[in-house]
């Protein structure tokens, strides 16, 4: 299984990289502090995130603007913009309805974007979340550790990172730590992830609950030192439809080798009613993706289908990416094959 790495645009001009890979159903990642497309995809810490969310559904994930693969230089850090990359990033990818996984920091962008624009999205998934930024929550002094912040981030010798990186992975082994203190060293400046980092704190998505229609799991580890569990417990007491789900864990990522993370998996597959495979299915195909492969089956080229259906040659190739991907199909002869299974049934 691999990725598919791509560039889309939001609104201001900020180029954004996604990825996408897996078959199944779209479940979009609204991006959180601190990821890169390229070095996650090898990740101690990520792997296992990728390959078992990808045997049941097509992942689609992102690098927050000012990280990784996305452009650095960037004005802008705030809830509004980073729903409206969300956005930005599902149009791009051709998904007309999705699930939504919001990890830590991505929870609340997740959250409002369900709450602005509920028909685009089926379900949300809120992993070790918040709708209440740190600075806002607890008043921390915050002059001192933007001071360590940025006398430490990019320096060669790991000392301080490592202080943050305890923080997101107490239990975590040598190897994935080390690698951690690498990730935060190469996907952002000491000066971005510092006004990152302040306008997270900042943020307060709480006055958008209510409104989130779509049915909400919520997972949260018990020992949670980055964030605490009671703001899991405020988002579920808050969303009408949410399910609180706890998990005994210290670490704010969930490791491969903790039972902590075999929950989280079963949980979230039974929520989705994902069934993991190594083939997708028909019915996994949106509305819009079974008209295109309507007139697939019919020997329409791309540019007769997007006249046919108004849309651009480009949409048309996104939705036809997704279905090769659901239907686990690839190479030259994916069009065929494709076409083939639909014709069956169609």
């Amino acid at each position: 299984m691999g990725q598919e790495i791509r560039f889309c645009t939001a609104s201001d001009g900020v180029r954004l990289a996604y990825a996408k890979h897996g078959r199944g159903p779209p479940l979009v990642k609204a991006s959180n502090w601190l990821t890169h497309l390229e070095f996650d995809w090898k990740s101690p810490i990520w792997r296992h995130w990728l390959d078992e969310l990808g045997r049941s559904n097509t992942v689609i994930r992102y690098d927050m603007r000012g990280c990784g693969m996305s452009d650095r230089d960037v004005e802008e850090f705030s809830l509004d913009r980073w729903v409206a990359d969300l956005a930005t990033v599902i149009d791009a990818a051709g998904v007309e309805q999705c699930s939504l996984l919001g990890i830590s920091g991505g929870a609340a962008a997740g959250l409002a974007y369900a709450a602005r624009d509920p028909d685009r999205v089926e379900r949300v998934i809120a992993y070790g979340g918040w709708a209440t930024g740190k600075f806002l929550r607890t008043g921390d002094e915050r002059e001192a550790f933007r001071t360590v912040l940025r006398a430490g981030w990019a320096t060669p010798h790991p000392a301080f990172r490592h202080v943050f990186t305890m923080m997101f992975l107490p239990q975590g082994t040598p190897e994935q730590m080390a690698w951690y203190d690498e990730l935060q060293r190469r996907c952002i400046t000491a000066d971005t992830a510092l006004r990152i980092y302040d306008a997270l704190a900042e943020t307060d998505a709480t006055e958008l609950l209510p409104r989130v229609q779509a049915p909400t799991l919520v997972l949260h580890a018990r020992g949670d030192q980055v964030v605490p569990f009671e703001e899991g417990r405020r988002i579920a007491a808050v969303v009408p439809s949410a399910r609180l789900i706890t998990l005994e864990s210290q670490n704010h990522l969930l490791l491969a080798d903790e039972p902590a993370w075999q929950t989280f998996i079963a949980e979230v597959r039974e929520f989705l009613g994902a069934r993991p495979g190594p083939a997708g299915a028909l019915t996994d195909l949106s509305r819009r993706e079974r008209d295109v492969m309507t007139l697939v089956a019919e020997g329409l080229s791309n540019e007769q289908i997007a006249e046919r259906l108004f849309l651009s040659v480009r949409t048309v190739e996104r939705h036809l990416s997704n279905v090769y991907a659901k239907l686990g199909v690839s190479g030259k002869a994916a069009r065929a094959a494709a076409a083939a299974r639909f014709s069956q049934v169609g």
